[in-house]
């Protein structure tokens, strides 16, 4: 598995965990990646991941109709023929 959050594949893959945490959880959170260019002292170009969040938490819950959209439907008994 590929670590590297600092590119732009990584940071998509750690703002679409983010943002799926918190939907599940029923928040909404903003997350936005910043192309940073290249950064002489990291020798790279760098991508921020940055978010509408306040010390680590959500500031907003999600719409009613987000949650619905992101619970899974129900299932009725299993039924053993």
């Amino acid at each position: 598995m590929d670590h590297d959050f600092c590119n732009n594949d990584g940071a998509r893959r750690i703002k679409q965990r983010i943002e799926e945490y918190w939907r599940d959880r029923g928040f909404q959170v903003d997350v936005k990646l910043i192309e940073a260019g290249f950064v002489a002292a990291m020798r790279s170009a760098r991508t921020d991941v940055r978010s509408d969040m306040v010390n680590g938490f959500p500031t907003k819950r999600a719409s009613t109709n987000e949650r619905e959209r992101s619970t899974p439907a129900t299932r009725g008994p299993l039924e053993i023929a």
